[in-house]
């Protein structure tokens, strides 16, 4: 299956397109070179495709579902040459890699949906605004056997479009079923300075239908948990019994004083539970619109979580899911990018990390926040307990985590 494009610029003899081919169908699509110069002439010549932009959605032609399929291969079983950049050092495939492929894919299933074949390049510029949720459903991923991705729009407005994808890996003669992922993209024009009209989505029956309808209570969770912020609203009677029964673990009972506090057996005071990163943002890490490639941003952070997550627990966690990556602001090449993980929320075997990804500006000091990660991994035995120590804790956990952690979890 190879939809959206035509066969000799999307496929190689009928077959399905490698991760290679879907990265050079972006740059063709938005004109971008891998040559650093050229790259910056023709992104500054893109300002001209705006002639070409919808001024509403009605003047697009509806799309269908399969007007968006793409199949693509990940060859690790066949391209030997491949696997070291896969590759850890726990004979797995690195998952901040898988992160970057299907940020990448997402991009191209989004463009083979506002496709129009009478241009030679697309006006629009499509970039993610955010992870939905990435469920894994295999804990294994064999770093020299073909990995699969499939994937379609589910749900479109009239700026922002959903994408969900599919990744299996080919093992004992058959594929079996890896990770699903929901990506939300946004439509904007060729500078990426505006919102952009994209075309109406057309439903084709009654399973398409019910697609759909999730995709609109997708985004009305969304909106919810957006306006759920501690910023906004005081929080629930759940979250503060949760904080104050931690807090009261903590006293001294021969002093009952807020000075006083002791950590429990087996626990770990959160602020201790906590790992930070630098990174300096070169060209070489740039997407196809000049900016610092996401699917780059979402490996470094989830790096760091892992990290995070090992250093805690004292072993090797797994990926159970990944939620709510939520891009608030691009990073701009040269940016100093720091990154701060702290695990938030422990249950059972479970552990929720957080991390906090924000640019500093060296002349002004300003600091600036670009990314909010969550992760979930789980571990084969008992973890330390974390306890609140601060009222500052105590407000980021019920502003960032408590909800992100319950739905993950259960």
């Amino acid at each position: 299956m190879c939809r959206g494009f035509s066969t000799g610029q999307m496929c190689r003899q009928g077959k399905a397109p490698d991760m290679a081919e879907v990265r050079n169908r972006l740059r063709e699509i938005v004109g971008a070179s891998t040559n650093w110069k050229d790259h910056q002439q023709a992104l500054a010549e893109r300002a001209s495709l705006s002639q070409y932009l919808a001024q509403s959605q009605d003047e697009l032609p509806a799309k269908t579902m399969k007007d968006s399929a793409i199949e693509a291969h990940l060859p690790l079983g066949t391209q030997p040459a491949l696997r070291e950049k896969y590759l850890n050092y726990h004979n797995s495939v690195r998952f901040g890699r898988i992160l970057e492929d299907l940020d990448s894919l997402a991009v191209l299933i989004c463009y083979s949906h506002t496709w129009n074949k009478e241009l030679k390049r697309s006006p629009l510029s499509i970039v993610t605004a955010l992870v939905d949720k990435i469920d894994m459903r295999k804990n294994i991923i064999y770093p020299d056997c073909d990995i699969k991705f499939t994937g379609h729009v589910t749900w479109v407005g009239k700026t922002s479009i959903e994408a969900k994808m599919h990744m299996s890996q080919y093992h004992d003669g058959a594929y079996t079923d890896v990770l699903d992922a929901t990506f939300v993209m946004v439509a904007r024009d060729p500078e990426n300075k505006r919102a952009a009209f994209i075309n109406p989505l057309k439903l084709e029956s009654p399973e398409e239908e019910a697609i759909f309808q999730q995709g609109e209570i997708n985004k009305t969770r969304r909106v919810e948990l957006s306006t759920a912020s501690l910023l906004k609203v005081a929080p629930t009677a759940e979250e503060r019994t949760l904080v104050h029964n931690l807090f009261l673990n903590t006293l001294d009972t021969r002093t009952v004083s807020f000075r006083s506090r002791i950590l429990p057996p087996n626990s770990v005071w959160i602020e201790d539970a906590k790992m930070k990163g630098l990174e300096i943002c070169h060209p070489q890490e740039r997407n196809i619109f000049n900016r610092i490639f996401g699917g780059f941003l979402m490996r470094k952070a989830y790096e760091l979580g892992w990290a995070n997550a090992c250093a805690f627990a004292g072993c090797r966690p797994t990926l159970v899911a990944v939620d709510d990556i939520v891009f608030r602001k691009p990073v701009e090449i040269g940016s100093l990018l720091l990154l701060s993980s702290q695990v938030c929320y422990t249950e059972g075997m479970h552990i929720q990390v957080r991390v906090h990804t924000e640019v500093l500006d060296p002349l002004t000091r300003q600091h600036s926040t670009t990314n909010v990660f969550h992760f979930t991994f789980r571990v084969e035995k008992d973890i330390p307990n974390w306890i609140l120590k601060s009222r500052v804790f105590a407000s980021k956990l019920c502003e960032n985590h408590l909800t992100h952690s319950q739905k993950t979890i259960y």
